[in-house]
């Protein structure tokens, strides 16, 4: 599952500088560790990574941006463990269980692991409900066991765990707990992470992995093994003008968010929102054809998405 990056709000993050993200299990000695030592572990993880979107950029007040760290290097390190090479899928499955009893641990007040010392101090701060993180582990442990999604609905669900409470966090971490403002979080973030899908149908495949719902391949005549085949034609052509169309009307859904944020916030959503959009128009631009070219900003489309994040 790509990690939407944080105050991205998803599509959606070199890996971590410690030998034991690189090991088969996790195996990590249990002690005690400063929170300051695990906010700047963090922040090297966070700095460590490039997205599409910024990583607790400059727009972010500086008080915050440690706590964003906190909750990305989580996020991060778990996404790892799913997706990373060198893992067999019962090592994947085991370092997540572990994750989540490092998790446990810290809302328990004993945080054994760097991540988790930053952790715990932004979760009492912010008062953040240990919910959010468990949906996240949730969707990292169907990206092991699951490859394909039946319906729309079921995608919806995983987006639901993989993509909404990473923008529900960050609106916590601003501050923000109107029930209305999350759910027009959930659109936004849900339709970041389903246009990452469309991104990278190519990429997805070498790992047989398929985002697409099956019943819209049915629907639309077009055979799991055209895909496979990279089969571009006015079926694959359809499929995909409709999923574009859905996911930007999520999009507009979500929008009204925008103008509910003060300025602390505002312009990295905008940034984000504008980005999203900008890659669906991508893919419209080049006729839908995800299968041999990887739509992707530019340096031009994100100096223009600043520009308008500062105008609008």
């Amino acid at each position: 599952m790509p990690v939407p990056a944080p105050l991205a709000f998803p599509a959606a993050i070199s890996h971590i500088n410690s030998r034991e993200m690189h090991d088969s299990k996790l195996h990590t000695k249990r002690r005690y560790w400063p929170p300051e030592e695990g906010f700047r572990y963090c922040e090297q993880i966070a700095r460590s990574h490039y997205e599409n979107f910024p990583v607790a950029s400059r727009f972010v007040p500086k008080e915050i941006r440690k706590y964003v760290w906190a909750v990305y290097a989580f996020a991060r390190t778990a996404d790892d463990f799913a997706d990373e090479p060198g893992y067999t899928v019962a090592e994947r499955m085991d370092n997540l269980f572990q994750w989540e009893q490092y998790l446990e641990e810290c809302y328990n007040g004993n945080p054994t692991h760097r991540i988790f010392a930053a952790l715990a101090e932004t979760v009492e701060r912010f008062q953040i409900p240990i919910e959010l993180f468990q949906k996240l582990l949730r969707a990292f442990r169907s990206d092991v066991t699951v490859k394909r999604y039946g319906t729309f609905d079921e995608l919806l669900e995983y987006c639901s765990c993989s993509a909404n409470p990473i923008g529900r966090l960050v609106l916590l971490l601003f501050n923000y707990r109107s029930e209305t403002m999350m759910e027009f979080s959930d659109c936004i973030c849900t339709a970041l992470q389903l246009t990452n899908f469309w991104q990278d149908i190519s990429v997805d495949l070498e790992k047989d992995r398929l985002y697409l719902p099956l019943e819209d391949l049915e629907e639309s005549a077009y055979l799991e093994q055209d895909l496979f085949e990279r089969k571009f034609d006015d079926r694959f052509r359809r499929l995909m003008a409709f999923e574009v169309q859905r996911t930007a009307e999520l999009f507009v859904e979500g929008k009204p968010l925008l103008s509910m944020i003060d300025k602390n916030l505002s312009r990295e959503l905008k940034l984000t929102w504008y980005g999203g959009m900008r890659i669906l128009q991508k893919i419209h631009g080049q006729n839908y054809n995800v299968l041999n070219r990887r739509p992707a900003l530019n340096k031009l489309d994100k100096f223009g998405l600043l520009f308008r994040s500062f105008l609008l």
